[in-house]
């Protein structure tokens, strides 16, 4: 028994040469050699089992299929990837909306604005504020109900003056249950550039306010 112990060996040792690799890090060729040296150096007294064998063919066959899903999914990937850089260098010239509290007033331009309202408010507010900090206008959007709530600034001031182009933070303010509350929104941004990384995601430039990734658009206007 000590000769046939001997013989089985080889396999034992192709197993051993395998640097700490898991079995499921093992690709097919891989796989389909340790069942062939198996097969070659198996106990002639005490041969492998038709369902053992069918086993491990069963199991050669899942990881062939696993290799190939991960070359179809990655093909799909890079389609997607592709489809989508096609579709943001569409977006140059034309206005997204973001999450931010801040916005670049042009000449000629209004900015809009969506205000995530979680709860009724028996009073909202935008309070806009220049670069230098100076509250320039207060838009009182009344009572509202739970909900998106959308709203427009042309820049116009009360005397029919229209403000200076430049950047402008916004911050809306409602009255919940008689507490005052920061309220999230988004506003409108020009889109000036499309920049493609090397990782193949898509990365908006926004004027005045930087990068923004495509995922993080919330409305295309």
């Amino acid at each position: 028994m000590n000769e046939i112990s001997q013989v089985a060996n080889p396999f034992v040792e192709q197993l051993k040469k395998i640097p700490d690799q898991a079995p499921q890090e093992l690709d097919k060729n891989a796989f389909l050699k340790l069942m062939v040296t198996q097969l070659n150096n198996q106990d002639p007294l005490s041969p492998q089992e038709n369902g053992e064998f069918i086993a491990q063919l069963a199991q050669f066959s899942s990881v062939e299929g696993i290799e190939n899903l991960n070359s179809t999914v990655e093909v799909m990937s890079n389609s997607l990837q592709s489809s989508q850089a096609l579709q943001a260098s569409a977006l140059v010239g034309r206005s997204v909306q973001v999450n931010t509290d801040s916005s670049y007033l042009s000449a000629d331009e209004n900015i809009t604005g969506n205000i995530k309202l979680e709860s009724s408010s028996s009073s909202l507010v935008v309070n806009i504020t220049n670069a230098s900090g100076e509250r320039v206008e207060q838009v009182d959007l009344g009572s509202q109900a739970r909900g998106d709530i959308r709203f427009s600034w042309d820049g116009i001031d009360k005397e029919g003056k229209r403000h200076e182009p430049g950047l402008y933070k916004f911050e809306a303010e409602a009255s919940v249950a008689g507490v005052a509350e920061q309220i999230e929104m988004s506003l409108s941004a020009n889109v000036n550039s499309v920049t493609i990384n090397p990782d193949r995601s898509v990365v908006l430039n926004l004027a005045h306010l930087g990068a923004v990734p495509l995922l993080e658009v919330e409305e295309i206007i």
